[in-house]
């Protein structure tokens, strides 16, 4: 490990053994919590881990226990409760919370542990380790994708403009759309990683990949719409490190970090061994693909150079005659979690939502303090200083911030002025973490 360490060996050791999965009715739970705290230290401390490049001890402990499966249950148990709970909770007239921070924690979750699965499914015995629940995070990956596409008509996420009316409920179904579109950009690099395994996935797989959900022509329709990518007052921006940052002229024929992740997923996908028994290059498919040959400029290739044998493979694809579609009678492994799910809770989402509304999302001020010094300990300054993969960003402002609050902290502005026009925000997350700095 590297000289700053959040978990001792042991300490990780522990916390993946204890890896479990939850039902949708426990979302939120005492123990479901204290496990979303593990989480996020794991994930902390694997980005350590990998920005030190001195070993990878959460993923070799992820695969050791066998937890990998356990992730992707639980990374889609909060997916489906974010689209069957999470909605009816925001629908409850009688609902009005004067502090969301435990509904967040499970919207958040799902981000959690797609962060977590995108750092150490860079090792391939991570992805031979997911077993079967591979297949069923192809078709996550490939709902996120397909999300992304549908999109793409809006440059991206929306901005987060807080409006005086809004309600505390309304301000959290923002964040969590804001959310939704990280968390598929993060499943876009996860299902990268998975194409690099390509010679060690199950034929149900492939199946899935290829014919099911035909990835290859979704990529380039992703690669058309570039959702990580926008123009913002004639200035080209990307969304890299968590926000919109905008590209100075002389960088604007440089790949970005996600638009390289497609190319190689793509590569993948068209030209290993097994693409050319399973990949049916119908008319269709034929014309998706040949799209690809505008966008392999010279200045592209010599930036992945391996892309010349994607060129070369669309040049003969142009001369071959498109395949008739194959309907062969096959046997194969469908994804179970998704389904299964759905099937136990049919008919519940409304009692799951009251029930987590009554015992759940309902603390007293005492609870809450005692989760945000918690959640204090967990996030410790100089741990998110090392992940961070930039300097931190004024809060009103987003230049490079220099001046931290010295109430509580938390907050990072570049000048004074702008603490003062960011105060009216700021005080109601400020006055009580500076009162429990005090409690202490």
């Amino acid at each position: 490990m590297g000289d700053l360490e959040l978990l001792l060996p042991g300490e990780a050791d522990v916390l993946v053994r204890g890896l479990r999965s939850f039902r949708l009715l426990e979302m939120g739970s005492g123990g479901w919590n204290q496990q979303h705290e593990n989480l996020e230290k794991l994930n902390m401390q694997a980005i350590l881990d990998a920005t030190a490049s001195q070993g990878e001890p959460i993923q070799e402990l992820l695969v050791t226990h066998g937890k990998v499966p356990t992730l992707v249950v639980e990374l889609i148990t909060v997916e489906m409760w974010k689209q069957k709970v999470f909605p009816v909770l925001c629908k409850l007239e009688d609902y009005k919370p004067q502090n969301t921070f435990p509904i967040y924690m499970v919207v958040h979750h799902e981000a959690s542990i797609i962060n977590l699965l995108e750092t150490v499914f860079f090792h391939k015995e991570v992805c031979e380790s997911a077993e079967d629940t591979v297949l069923d995070l192809v078709d996550y990956c490939h709902r996120k994708l397909t999300l992304l596409v549908a999109r793409s008509g809006h440059a991206g996420p929306p901005e987060n403009e807080e409006s005086e009316y809004s309600t505390p409920m309304k301000e959290l179904q923002k964040q969590a759309e804001l959310m939704e579109f990280e968390i598929a950009l993060k499943a876009l690099s996860v299902l990268r990683y998975i194409t690099d395994c390509m010679d060690s996935l199950s034929l149900s797989t492939l199946s899935r990949m290829f014919s099911t959900h035909n990835l290859p022509c979704l990529l380039v329709e992703l690669l058309e719409h570039s959702p990580w990518s926008r123009r913002e007052r004639g200035k080209l921006q990307q969304f890299e490190g968590g926000r919109w940052q905008t590209v100075a002229p002389s960088e604007q024929q440089k790949m970005s970090k996600l638009e390289g992740q497609v190319w190689i997923a793509l590569y993948n996908l068209l030209l290993s061994p097994e693409a050319r028994t399973r990949y049916c290059l119908t008319s269709f498919a034929k014309g998706q693909l040949l799209k690809l040959r505008a966008f392999l400029t010279d200045t592209l290739l010599d930036q992945l150079p391996n892309l010349a044998d994607l060129q070369s493979f669309l040049a003969h694809l142009a001369l071959a005659e498109p395949q008739p579609p194959k309907k062969d009678l096959v046997f194969e492994q469908i994804p179970e979690i998704w389904e299964r799910l759905e099937r136990e809770n049919k008919g519940k989402w409304k009692a799951i939502a009251k029930h987590q509304l009554q015992h759940v999302f309902n603390p007293s001020e005492q609870d809450l303090r005692q989760q945000a010094q918690r959640w204090a300990e967990t996030y410790r300054l100089d741990v998110l200083e090392a992940v961070a993969p930039e300097r931190p960003r004024c809060a009103n402002c987003s230049t490079e911030a220099t001046k931290r609050c010295s109430r509580c902290q938390n907050e990072w502005y570049c000048c004074r002025e702008c603490q003062v026009k960011h105060w009216e925000k700021h005080k109601k997350a400020c006055v009580p973490a500076a009162q429990d700095d005090r409690a202490k």
